[in-house]
């Protein structure tokens, strides 16, 4: 039995997703009285000026006086901010056209939702070695993206039990062991990573499951199983796809055939069903671990305090319980 107690961020702001997002002003933007734009992006793409970049971007974040988290990486960039409306979407249009980023991100593709709340404490602008860490810094996607799937093919794939070529599919769930517990593609390939630079390493002493098949790795958005399909196809293996849009898209798209349970996500809501509807899984407000309902119904679960893992008097009773599974 895997340990499902990791600890994992916990972000406490409640948040909108409209159908669609549109120009401030609109009736959109009129109906809710949030007025934080949130976005998230990220692109792999060589970048050999991040030095440089560093503190202009800080800069023009701080003069839209946006919060949050942006990463520069000599593979990419990854942000996740937040501001104001009109702030938000004069960042954005910095980001694609300002000359200093010589078009590099002029198709950035954004994710947004809406907050009453700024869920950021302030504005970071980090270099990395990685703007997702696998330890595998040489890989450059730009010099050949794996090839993706789409969720309809996919599902009809999965449906028969083959791709268009007649190779049995198998699914390979690159996300760490907590996420994976909340629910995961059925019969999908879990090596319980606990981080993703963890990847490299379990995929060499696991090839055999691998071949003849076709792999088609996934995680929540897609980033991940981005990077782990480029490192599959540079070490050899054949017949590797990721699932565009990740299982969120997967989910949008054609609901939960073919998947076992709930989707993780990092934000408040914990976890969302096929339909992206939150549901009753939660985080333990003392250690942030994942609680399914039936954890819930655990003496040792007080909301907003503690639950069966972090408890002081489950101690002893989750070790021993730990110890049998080892038996």
């Amino acid at each position: 039995m895997r340990d499902n107690t990791r600890s994992i961020p916990f972000f406490a702001v409640r948040v909108l997703r409209p159908p669609s997002m549109r120009a401030p002003g609109t009736a959109l933007y009129r109906w809710t009285s949030m007025n934080i734009l949130n976005l998230s992006a990220y692109q792999f793409s060589t970048l050999d000026k991040i030095v440089e970049w560093r503190p202009l971007v800080t800069a023009r974040c701080n003069e839209l006086g946006l919060r949050g988290t942006i990463l520069l990486a000599p593979e990419g960039i990854n942000l996740f901010i937040a501001g104001e409306i009109p702030r938000v979407r004069a960042f954005i249009d910095y980001v694609r056209h300002d000359p200093l980023f010589e078009g590099k991100f002029s198709e950035l593709q954004f994710k947004e939702s809406l907050s009453e709340k700024q869920p950021f404490r302030r504005m970071l602008v980090k270099l990395k070695r990685e703007i997702i860490t696998m330890k595998k810094p040489a890989i450059k996607p730009e010099l050949g993206r794996a090839p993706f799937v789409d969720a309809r093919t996919l599902k009809v794939w999965l449906d028969r039990g083959h791709d268009d070529a007649g190779r049995p599919v198998v699914m390979l769930d690159t996300r760490n062991a907590f996420e994976v517990d909340v629910g995961t593609f059925d019969n999908a390939l879990d090596y319980g990573i606990t981080r993703f630079s963890e990847f490299p390493e379990v995929i060499e002493q696991n090839r055999a499951d691998l071949e003849g098949k076709t792999v088609v790795s996934f995680c929540t958005g897609g980033i991940r199983c981005e990077k782990a399909a480029i490192h599959m196809k540079d070490v050899g293996i054949e017949n590797v796809y990721q699932l565009e849009g990740g299982i969120l898209k997967y989910f949008e798209e054609v609901g939960g055939a073919h998947y076992n349970g709930e989707c993780f996500v990092f934000d408040y809501r914990t976890a969302l069903d096929p339909n992206l509807r939150p549901t009753a899984t939660v985080q333990c407000f003392g250690c942030r671990a994942v609680v399914m309902p039936e954890g819930q119904k655990s003496p040792y679960y007080v909301p907003g305090k503690t639950c069966a893992a972090c408890h002081p008097d489950a101690q002893p009773q989750a070790a021993a319980a730990h110890a049998a599974d080892l038996v």
